[in-house]
């Protein structure tokens, strides 16, 4: 087997009938977004119109050739959408709106799908039409021939309105398993009435690789021989996990156009991710693509964002995990040389390494973790530490995504740890009485800073928010930047004992902000309350040591919330 040197100085194995550089090097792909329709009809997404337009400026910033709006037909909400795009001006990308071909047994200019479509006022329009004989014969209720006629005359009558038209070919994987000769019919009654891209859908997302290469290769040779010069695009879902694979296979017998979605988000297991292919099309294959591929990460926490969605930490290139290393060996290797265990440089795609800590670790993790810190105290302790932190991890403790935890037990390893504040007791009280719609929740603290002595008690709407309150309330009187700190995330797992079957142990994460910053703290206790506040007192700690507090001298009440504590002499 021959290698080939990849842009990132790896050597990739090249075989005969795979994707190979050769296949892809300097060609231009076009690239079409589908996340603001196809994307949308996925579990737990939703997008207002506000939302709409600002992906869509976004997507236009990061050189999508084609971005699709949604539906008109369909709703209101989208309607909006494209109303209000009119407005817009997009440097790079052509807007596109979508629907279905005209309805059996109705004329062109009467059909309500394509009017909406037209109403859009977008350059694009995307029609999407039937190649399986079985979508043919009970979706549509229509003759084999009545839908290559309904093709053919939407398609002639939206050109004939001046605009350029993408079909998709619904199914066209399907439908050919079914019938090649069909499906193959319904490209060319497309292509003829004047289609500008062919796109072929797998629609069920559940075609292999093999079959997507033949069936483009069976498009291909079907519409050169017809005479037709249009080319063809691929529109893959992720059903068995193979929509980047079958991508890929298209686009080697030919296909220059593939659609997807940012985050693969969509229907069911969701579409094509973009951003998985298209570091790949660019890093790896040797495509000339437009995109900023560095720009890739900050893209897919953009749109998730708008999405509402937490980011998917495993997804490829652009998840928190993406460059995430755990074991020992593996840290210690890509200390020495980060290709060991990265395809690609995080960086190439806008992400950074991240080196975890857990009872997996070793000296070379906490070595990694100094310099990723700018802790470079860590490195001389790094044998204690590892031992502490695999003592804390057996009790319960999880230090991935908790550094300002992780910092605080590196301190006291150190024994450079002082407390900001001394607590005396905290008591949390819940309460439901006849009547009430749900139990009232108040705790109080009692605690001493200093010489000065604080005893203080909110509500909340639960125990732990009630504390959290309680806590930053009692401590804003020395520590007036208490007054930004607001948790964003918090989140509770129960975990078996560490000595027994039927106890257990609680492990509460706490992310926290203060609007310049964010980091997250972690507890462990058999009791939830209690794993809360550690992992609240930890967030405290972190805020006071970055604002340069000095333990021992908090009163500042000349410092405004949100700068660093000036301490008067």
């Amino acid at each position: 087997m021959a290698g080939r040197e990849s842009p990132n100085g790896q050597v990739r194995p090249q075989a005969a009938g795979l994707v190979g550089r050769d296949t892809l090097l300097g060609r231009r792909i076009e690239v079409y977004d589908t996340t603001l329709r196809d994307g949308t009809q996925g579990i737990g997404v939703s997008f207002t119109s506000d939302d709409k337009v600002a992906i869509a400026r976004r997507l236009d910033a990061f050189r999508i050739d084609m971005i699709e709006g949604g539906w008109p037909g369909s709703n209101p909400r989208d309607v909006r959408f494209f109303e209000r795009m009119r407005d817009v001006e997009l440097d790079h990308a052509r807007l596109a709106a979508f629907g279905s071909t005209r309805r059996k047994a109705v004329p062109v200019e009467d059909d309500a799908n394509l009017a909406a479509m037209l109403a859009a006022h977008t350059p694009v329009v995307t029609l999407f039409g039937k190649s399986w004989r079985l979508h043919v014969r009970e979706a549509l209720g229509a003759s084999l021939e009545e839908n290559l006629a309904m093709i053919a005359s939407s398609v002639a009558y939206l050109r004939e309105q001046g605009r350029e038209v993408v079909y998709d070919a619904e199914h066209y994987f399907d439908g050919y398993a079914d019938d090649q000769d069909y499906a193959l019919a319904t490209l060319e009654a497309a292509a003829s009435a004047g289609a500008q891209c062919l796109v072929l859908c797998d629609t069920n997302g559940g075609r292999l690789p093999s079959e997507v290469a033949a069936a483009t290769r069976a498009a291909r040779e079907r519409i050169a021989a017809a005479g037709i010069a249009v080319p063809l695009g691929i529109h893959p879902h992720n059903d068995a996990a193979l929509a980047a694979a079958n991508a890929l296979a298209a686009l080697n017998e030919g296909a220059s156009h593939v659609q997807g979605t940012i985050g693969g988000y969509g229907e069911r297991c969701g579409n094509l991710d973009l951003l998985s292919l298209l570091p790949t099309l660019a890093l790896k294959l040797g495509a000339e693509q437009p995109q900023p591929i560095h720009e890739a990460t900050a893209l897919a926490r953009f749109v998730d964002e708008r999405a509402n969605l937490a980011p998917n930490p495993r997804s490829p290139y652009v998840g928190e995990g993406a460059f995430a290393h755990k074991g020992g060996i593996h840290v210690s290797a890509v200390n020495r040389r980060p290709d060991t265990y990265e395809h690609v440089p995080p960086e190439s795609v806008g992400n950074v390494r991240r080196v975890l800590l857990s009872d997996l670790s070793g000296r070379a993790n906490l070595v990694a973790k100094a310099d990723e810190l700018g802790d470079g105290a860590l490195a001389s302790e790094a044998g204690t530490l590892v031992g502490r932190l695999k003592e804390l991890e057996h009790l319960g403790y999880a230090f991935e995504g908790a550094d300002a935890s992780f910092h605080l037990v590196a301190r006291k390893v150190r024994g450079d740890h002082r407390p900001y504040f001394t607590l005396h007791g905290y008591t949390v009280v819940i309460d439901k009485r006849d009547g009430d719609d749900g139990p009232r929740c108040e705790a109080s603290v009692r605690l001493q800073v200093g010489d000065a002595f604080e005893h203080t008690a909110a509500d909340g709407d639960g125990p732990v928010n009630a504390l959290d309150r309680a806590l930053r309330k009692a401590l804003e009187r020395f520590y007036p930047s208490m007054a930004t700190l607001r948790l964003t995330d918090y989140k509770v797992r129960v975990l078996a004992g560490p000595d027994t079957g039927t106890a257990s142990v609680v492990r509460v994460h706490v992310e926290t902000t203060d609007g310049q910053r964010t980091w997250g703290t972690v507890g462990a206790h058999a009791n939830i309350i209690d794993a809360s506040y550690q992992a609240l007192l930890d967030a405290i700690d972190s805020k006071l040591h970055a604002d340069g507090v000095v333990p021992g001298q908090p009163f500042a009440f000349d410092a405004q919330p949100g700068e660093p504590i000036r301490i008067r002499s």
